[in-house]
């Protein structure tokens, strides 16, 4: 028996907000969406890779998520790191630094964290 992984959910609190920071930060567009009177699924994928991230709005859920001690992370490797850390740090939205391992971290609009690897 053979599993692939497909996608990872993250539930955001500005929909709109979230899809522009991934368009911008990580050149993820949307591939498809599915809209109910409760919730919004939206799709994001890259040009590279099979892999999407699930965003889900939900309509009841105008708080801040509680994302406990934040210890999960996706990770992404970027073609031209050194061009993706200009960008991210142009950005406002690098969090952590690693220079021994040379990684960062990006924070996104709901505070989870996104790795950015070379």
């Amino acid at each position: 028996m053979k599993f692939q992984m497909i996608h990872e959910n993250l539930n955001v609190a500005d929909l709109e907000r979230s899809l522009r920071f991934y368009s911008e930060a990580l050149d993820l567009h949307e591939v498809r969406r599915k809209t109910t009177d409760d919730f919004i699924i939206v799709y994001l994928k890259s040009e590279v890779g099979e892999f999407e991230l699930e965003l889900t709005w939900l309509k009841d859920h105008p708080q801040p998520y509680d994302l406990g001690e934040c210890e999960f992370h996706l990770a992404f490797r970027a073609d031209d790191f050194d061009a993706a850390h200009k960008k991210h740090e142009e950005m406002g939205c690098i969090c952590f630094e690693n220079e021994a391992m040379g990684i960062y971290f990006i924070e996104d609009p709901d505070g989870y964290w996104l790795e950015i690897l070379p």
